[in-house]
C-alpha cells in the first residue's frame, strides 16, 4: 500500500482506541516500523503492511509510545527507557530549571544526588548544567540503576555518574549539594484514574504514593538533613494539592519550603533548603 494509505489506515485504528493526535501518532509509528525518519518517510511511497502490523498492535494496547521506541527525549537529551522506569515527562523539567535558578554560579555545585534514578534523566540532565560535578543516582530496581548508568554512558557522561540499587537514601553517605527526586506521589485512590498507558505499563512502585501520596516524602525527608550541604538545595517532584502539606512535614525536619509551577500552571517542584 502506499504511505498515505498506510498513514490513514493506521491513523483510523489509532483513532478507534481512543489515541489522542492519531496522525501525528501514525506516521511517528510508521517511521519507527521502517528504520526511518520524519524525511525517510515522505521519501518512502510503499510500505508493507506486515511491516508495521506489530507495533501497531502494540500501541492499540495504549502501550506508551515511548517504550514502542525504547527513547525519550528530556531536556533536549534523549534517553532510553523500559518498563522498569518512569517515562520522563516535560513538566519534570520544571525541576532542573528550579536547580539552575537555586545556584547561579554553575560551578558552585560539585556533588549532586537523584533519589528513586529511574533513566537518570534529573541527574544527567542537572550533570548538562553544572559541568564541575559528580553525580549519584539510586533507585530501588537494580534494572532501572543499569538502564540509568547505560544513559550515562551514551550521554558521555559515564565518568562523571555512578548509579546503584537501594532504597532511598539507606546506603548513601556523604554530603551533596544539590538534591533531586521524582518521588512516586499519586495518592493511592487515584491510581484507577490514571491514564491507560500509565496505569496499565508504568511501574506501580513508582507512582504509587500512598494514601495521601506523601508515603515517600516520609521516607526521603529524615535522610536529608544528614546528606545536603549547608548550603545545598533539595529539588523535589510533587503532585497538585501537596504543597502545603509537604511544607510542613519539611519543617518537621528543619526545612523551609518554596514552590516553583510548571508551564500549565500546576504545583511541580519543591526546593528544600535549611532554616537560616
Amino acid at each position: 500500500m502506499t504511505i498515505t494509505d498506510a498513514v490513514a489506515l493506521i491513523a483510523r485504528r489509532l483513532d478507534a482506541a481512543g489515541i489522542a493526535d492519531p496522525r501525528r501518532e501514525a506516521r511517528i509509528l510508521l517511521a519507527a516500523a521502517l528504520g526511518t525518519d520524519a524525511a525517510g518517510l515522505l521519501a518512502t511511497t510503499e510500505v508493507d503492511e506486515a511491516k508495521f502490523a506489530r507495533l501497531l498492535a502494540r500501541r492499540e494496547t495504549r502501550e506508551p509510545m515511548a517504550y514502542i521506541l525504547g527513547r525519550r527525549e528530556f531536556w533536549g537529551l534523549t534517553f532510553a527507557v523500559s518498563p522498569a522506569t518512569l517515562i520522563p515527562r516535560p513538566d519534570s523539567e520544571t525541576l532542573i530549571e528550579a536547580a539552575i535558578a537555586s545556584f547561579p554560579a554553575r560551578n558552585a555545585v560539585s556533588r549532586i544526588l537523584d533519589l528513586g534514578t529511574g533513566t537518570g534523566c534529573l541527574l544527567l540532565a542537572a550533570l548538562t548544567e553544572f559541568p564541575d560535578s559528580f553525580g549519584v543516582g539510586v533507585d530501588l530496581s537494580p534494572d532501572a540503576a543499569t538502564l540509568a548508568a547505560g544513559n550515562a554512558s551514551a550521554l558521555g557522561l559515564g565518568g562523571r555518574a555512578a548509579f546503584l540499587a537501594g532504597d532511598w537514601a539507606t546506603a548513601i553517605r556523604g554530603q551533596f549539594d544539590l538534591i533531586l527526586s521524582n518521588p512516586p506521589y499519586i495518592r493511592a485512590a487515584d491510581l484507577d484514574g490514571l491514564m491507560p498507558e500509565v496505569q496499565g505499563f508504568e511501574p506501580a512502585r513508582a507512582l504509587d504514593g500512598g494514601a495521601d501520596g506523601l508515603t515517600a516524602y516520609r521516607a526521603i525527608l529524615p535522610s536529608l538533613s544528614g546528606l545536603l550541604d549547608a548550603q545545598g538545595v533539595a529539588v523535589l517532584e510533587l503532585g497538585g494539592g501537596q504543597g502545603h502539606n509537604l511544607a510542613d512535614l519539611a519543617a518537621t525536619h528543619g526545612f523551609h519550603v518554596r514552590i516553583e509551577r510548571d508551564l500549565a500552571g500546576h504545583d511541580r517542584a519543591a526546593i528544600l533548603a535549611r532554616h537560616k
